[in-house]
């Protein structure tokens, strides 16, 4: 096993493509939950608004790259509005409900076969990211390697790299002091105590709804910077499994902080490069054992860790709730049905929502740490 060859792989992918994009989605999801207390388990429509509306307004409509940018912004506040008007004024169950249904509707939506002239179907659109590379201020050859002492990278990833991170810092910075701000103080008021917040005359629905909106804009942003290093956009590449993988790591980091959903990121991609390196170096026979045994793919054995790590960080007391108990036996059931992996991404994803729902039980009426 080259573990020197392992070493260098987990730390590039570190600050990967994979690291940003998840870590600016879980940013917007922070907004959501972490701050205004919102149940969102579409966020992957919100990406899915934002990369399909760069893509649709560039390959259809031949508009620029930046009007392109405008529109799935615009197209990401327009789908957050159009479901929280209806259900904000209703339980937070209502909202997890019609999110997680409307980003499955999309993605049915932009496959379909009646919309390939406009969304491209199941094949999807490319040849949209071109201008994003042709611009005089980027100073990288798309297909030449650059190493960067332990780190190595193509060239189109790396100008991805420079404009994704700049871009997540501000956005980062920007939160920071807006949740500072009367705005955000109030926001985490309503998330603490909504009664208490409106006898002071605050109006929840907007602010919730503003939270929701703004959550969706930067996921949108998460969606385009997702495509825009593919080259293409493929409806199958926004699966509810990428809700339940950003849901992942804003809890490792910690939701209601400032810096957990880059810090949960990180964490996370790192066990993923890490565990799939350690088991891809294994000798046959001994990688043969291990998935005869407890039926567990590379991607499976660092879901299951980390949704372990994530059960752990929710559940702080030494006894585990009856939720928590719940969504580990789920874990456990799908290390047991790992070979069919529909069957375990399933298993794996209730397992999400259930610690999902036991940490909210948790923390209402309590306060979460200042960020």
């Amino acid at each position: 096993m080259d573990w020197g060859f392992i070493i260098e792989r987990t730390f590039s992918t570190m600050f990967g493509v994979e690291v940003m994009v998840f870590a600016m989605a879980a940013v917007g999801l922070n907004v959501q939950f972490g701050y205004a207390g919102l149940l969102n388990f579409g966020q992957v429509g919100f990406m899915a608004a934002g990369a399909y509306g760069l893509g649709v307004s560039i390959s259809y409509f031949q508009w620029s790259f930046a009007v392109g940018v405008l529109f799935g912004v615009i197209y990401s506040m327009v789908l957050a509005l159009i479901l929280g008007v209806p259900t904000l004024r209703l339980r937070a169950d209502y909202l997890a409900i019609v999110t997680i249904a409307a980003s499955e509707t999309i993605r049915l939506f932009v496959r379909w076969r009646q919309m390939r002239d406009v969304t491209g179907g199941s094949e999807g659109i490319g040849g949209f990211a071109d201008p994003f590379y042709d611009v005089a201020l980027n100073p990288f050859n798309p297909g030449q390697r650059y190493d960067l002492g332990p780190f190595s990278y193509l060239g189109r990833d790396l100008w991805v790299l420079t404009v994704g991170w700049v871009l997540l810092i501000v956005i980062v910075l920007l939160i920071k002091r807006l949740m500072g701000s009367p705005w955000g103080r109030a926001l985490k008021a309503i998330r603490e105590d909504e009664d208490a917040a409106r006898a002071l005359g605050k109006n929840a629905y907007m602010y919730k709804l503003q939270a929701l909106m703004l959550g969706g804009v930067i996921a949108g942003f998460a969606g385009m910077l997702q495509v825009i290093q593919k080259g293409s956009i493929q409806p199958d590449t926004f699966n509810p499994v990428i809700t339940f993988t950003i849901w992942a790591v804003l809890i490792l980091g910690g939701p209601g902080r400032t810096w957990s959903p880059i810090i949960g990121s990180m964490i996370y991609w790192t066990l993923i490069s890490f565990l799939e390196n350690v088991l891809r170096g294994l000798p046959d026979n001994q990688a043969d054992t291990l998935e005869d045994t407890i039926k567990l793919s590379d991607f499976n054995i660092s879901q299951v860790r980390f949704i372990l790590v994530g059960l752990g960080r929710s559940g702080r007391s030494a006894r585990l709730t009856p939720l928590a108990t719940l969504a580990f036996l789920f874990v456990l059931a799908g290390i047991t049905f790992g070979g069919d992996r529909r069957v375990s991404y399933s298993l794996f994803g209730i397992a999400i929502v259930l610690s999902v729902l036991d940490m909210t039980r948790r923390s209402r009426g309590r306060a979460l740490p200042p960020s």
